[in-house]
């Protein structure tokens, strides 16, 4: 698997070769990328991550924070999720009805930093990309 590739052209107008951002031996090794992307390409995960870096939350707190509004089912699936990739700890305290608090483990917290540049990221190149779009969008319509 390989992905990022960017062109890069030589003295002689011919693109030159560019390291890719990951490379695997064969097109069938995953590298153990896919898996953790799959992961944490999906929304409720990253929201989930970004909810517990400011501290422990508990399950309906944490429910109520999210922007997007997911459902009870959902945030349930996505934090076993996370807990068992070993970025969420999940603790039960054993009270009628059960409490649960939601926190990151040290590994969720060093995912942190790089949602947060991935953020940064964003925010610095939405008017470009809006106005990309905006081309596109023209573009299409002729």
């Amino acid at each position: 698997m390989s992905a990022g590739h960017t062109a890069v052209t030589t003295s002689q107008g011919a693109p030159a070769p560019v390291e890719p951002v990951i490379s695997c031996e064969t097109p069938q090794d995953e590298c153990g990328v896919r898996d953790v992307l799959d992961r944490l390409g999906d929304k409720w995960s990253v929201y989930v991550v970004v909810e517990l870096a400011s501290g422990v939350r508990r399950f309906k707190e944490l429910q109520r924070r999210i922007h997007g509004g997911i459902s009870q089912r959902m945030l349930t699936l996505t934090v076993r999720r996370l807990e068992r990739d070993g970025l969420v700890k999940r603790t039960v305290y054993p009270t009628i009805p059960p409490q649960v608090e939601y926190e990151l483990t040290e590994m969720g917290h060093s995912l942190t930093h790089l949602v947060k540049a991935l953020a940064d990221w964003s925010i610095d190149h939405r008017p470009a990309i809006a106005a990309a779009r905006e081309a596109y969008d023209e573009a299409a319509q002729e």
